[in-house]
Protein backbone atom coordinates (compact mmCIF):
# COMPACT_ATOMS: atom_id res chain seq x y z
CA UNK A 1 0.00 0.00 0.00
CA UNK A 2 1.61 3.27 -1.11
CA UNK A 3 -0.57 5.74 0.77
CA UNK A 4 -1.12 5.67 4.50
CA UNK A 5 -3.85 7.68 6.18
CA UNK A 6 -3.98 9.24 9.62
CA UNK A 7 -5.54 12.32 11.18
CA UNK A 8 -2.88 14.57 9.59
CA UNK A 9 -3.98 13.69 6.06
CA UNK A 10 -2.47 11.64 3.27
CA UNK A 11 0.91 10.12 3.99
CA UNK A 12 3.00 8.37 1.40
CA UNK A 13 5.99 6.10 1.19
CA UNK A 14 9.12 6.97 -0.75
CA UNK A 15 7.93 5.29 -3.96
CA UNK A 16 4.81 7.48 -4.06
CA UNK A 17 6.78 10.65 -3.35
CA UNK A 18 9.26 9.74 -6.08
CA UNK A 19 6.44 9.08 -8.55
CA UNK A 20 4.67 12.36 -7.76
CA UNK A 21 7.90 14.35 -8.00
CA UNK A 22 9.03 12.62 -11.19
CA UNK A 23 12.26 11.24 -9.77
CA UNK A 24 13.56 7.90 -8.61
CA UNK A 25 13.45 6.68 -5.03
CA UNK A 26 17.25 6.55 -5.22
CA UNK A 27 17.29 10.29 -6.00
CA UNK A 28 14.95 10.99 -3.08
CA UNK A 29 17.26 9.05 -0.76
CA UNK A 30 20.25 11.00 -2.11
CA UNK A 31 18.51 14.32 -1.45
CA UNK A 32 17.85 13.10 2.10
CA UNK A 33 21.49 12.07 2.51
CA UNK A 34 22.72 15.56 1.52
CA UNK A 35 20.13 17.25 3.74
CA UNK A 36 17.80 18.76 1.14
CA UNK A 37 14.81 16.60 2.01
CA UNK A 38 13.76 15.08 5.32
CA UNK A 39 11.01 12.51 5.72
CA UNK A 40 8.22 13.86 7.88
CA UNK A 41 8.28 10.77 10.07
CA UNK A 42 8.87 7.04 10.11
CA UNK A 43 6.49 4.16 10.62
CA UNK A 44 6.91 1.58 13.39
CA UNK A 45 8.67 -0.64 10.85
CA UNK A 46 11.02 2.30 10.08
CA UNK A 47 9.65 3.13 6.62
CA UNK A 48 10.01 6.77 5.60
CA UNK A 49 6.69 8.60 5.49
CA UNK A 50 6.16 11.76 3.44
CA UNK A 51 3.48 14.41 3.14
CA UNK A 52 2.24 16.72 0.42
CA UNK A 53 4.70 19.34 1.72
CA UNK A 54 7.53 16.91 1.00
CA UNK A 55 6.26 16.59 -2.59
CA UNK A 56 6.34 20.39 -2.86
CA UNK A 57 9.92 20.41 -1.55
CA UNK A 58 10.96 17.62 -3.95
CA UNK A 59 9.41 19.56 -6.84
CA UNK A 60 11.30 22.69 -5.74
CA UNK A 61 14.56 20.74 -5.68
CA UNK A 62 13.86 19.28 -9.11
CA UNK A 63 13.09 22.71 -10.63
CA UNK A 64 16.23 24.15 -9.01
CA UNK A 65 18.29 21.37 -10.56
CA UNK A 66 16.69 22.01 -13.96
CA UNK A 67 17.77 25.66 -13.66
CA UNK A 68 21.34 24.54 -13.05
CA UNK A 69 21.59 25.36 -9.36
CA UNK A 70 24.09 23.25 -7.41
CA UNK A 71 23.07 21.30 -4.33
CA UNK A 72 24.56 24.01 -2.11
CA UNK A 73 22.68 26.74 -4.01
CA UNK A 74 19.50 24.69 -3.82
CA UNK A 75 20.00 24.31 -0.07
CA UNK A 76 20.33 28.09 0.24
CA UNK A 77 17.20 28.65 -1.83
CA UNK A 78 15.32 26.07 0.26
CA UNK A 79 16.39 27.87 3.44
CA UNK A 80 14.93 31.07 2.02
CA UNK A 81 11.75 29.27 0.92
CA UNK A 82 11.30 27.58 4.29
CA UNK A 83 11.75 30.75 6.35
CA UNK A 84 10.66 33.57 4.03
CA UNK A 85 10.04 36.03 6.86
CA UNK A 86 13.70 35.85 7.89
CA UNK A 87 15.08 36.45 4.39
CA UNK A 88 14.91 39.09 1.66
CA UNK A 89 14.48 38.75 -2.09
CA UNK A 90 18.00 40.07 -2.60
CA UNK A 91 19.38 36.78 -1.26
CA UNK A 92 17.62 34.70 -3.90
CA UNK A 93 18.48 37.26 -6.56
CA UNK A 94 22.19 37.15 -5.64
CA UNK A 95 22.25 33.34 -5.92
CA UNK A 96 20.53 33.58 -9.30
CA UNK A 97 22.82 36.34 -10.60
CA UNK A 98 25.87 34.32 -9.61
CA UNK A 99 24.46 31.31 -11.47
CA UNK A 100 23.81 33.44 -14.57
CA UNK A 101 27.46 34.59 -14.55
CA UNK A 102 28.67 31.00 -14.16
CA UNK A 103 26.51 29.86 -17.08
CA UNK A 104 27.74 32.76 -19.24
CA UNK A 105 31.34 31.70 -18.51
CA UNK A 106 30.50 28.10 -19.39
CA UNK A 107 28.89 29.22 -22.66
CA UNK A 108 32.00 31.24 -23.53
CA UNK A 109 34.21 28.25 -22.81
CA UNK A 110 31.98 26.01 -24.96
CA UNK A 111 32.09 28.53 -27.83
CA UNK A 112 35.90 28.50 -27.71
CA UNK A 113 35.87 24.70 -27.72
CA UNK A 114 33.51 24.72 -30.69
CA UNK A 115 35.73 27.15 -32.60
CA UNK A 116 38.82 25.05 -31.92
CA UNK A 117 37.07 21.87 -33.02
CA UNK A 118 35.74 23.58 -36.13
CA UNK A 119 39.29 24.64 -37.05
CA UNK A 120 40.64 21.15 -36.43
CA UNK A 121 37.89 19.60 -38.50
CA UNK A 122 38.37 22.09 -41.37
CA UNK A 123 42.07 21.25 -41.76
CA UNK A 124 41.53 17.49 -41.76
CA UNK A 125 41.16 15.86 -45.17
CA UNK A 126 38.98 13.11 -43.75
CA UNK A 127 40.42 10.69 -46.27
CA UNK A 128 41.45 7.08 -46.08
CA UNK A 129 45.13 7.91 -45.62
CA UNK A 130 47.02 6.63 -42.60
CA UNK A 131 46.35 8.52 -39.36
CA UNK A 132 50.09 9.22 -39.39
CA UNK A 133 49.14 12.21 -41.55
CA UNK A 134 45.99 13.24 -39.66
CA UNK A 135 46.04 16.95 -38.85
CA UNK A 136 43.61 16.52 -35.93
CA UNK A 137 45.81 13.94 -34.23
CA UNK A 138 48.95 16.01 -34.94
CA UNK A 139 47.39 19.13 -33.44
CA UNK A 140 46.31 17.29 -30.30
CA UNK A 141 49.78 15.76 -29.92
CA UNK A 142 51.45 19.17 -29.86
CA UNK A 143 52.46 20.64 -26.54
CA UNK A 144 50.82 23.90 -25.56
Amino acid sequence: MSVLNDDLGAKMKISELAKRAGMSAHTVRYYEKVGLLTPSQRTESNYRVYTKDDVITADFIKRSKECGFSLAETASLLAIKNDKSQHVCAEAKQITQTKILEIAAQIEKLKKMQNTLTELEAFCCGGQESAVFCSIISSLEQES
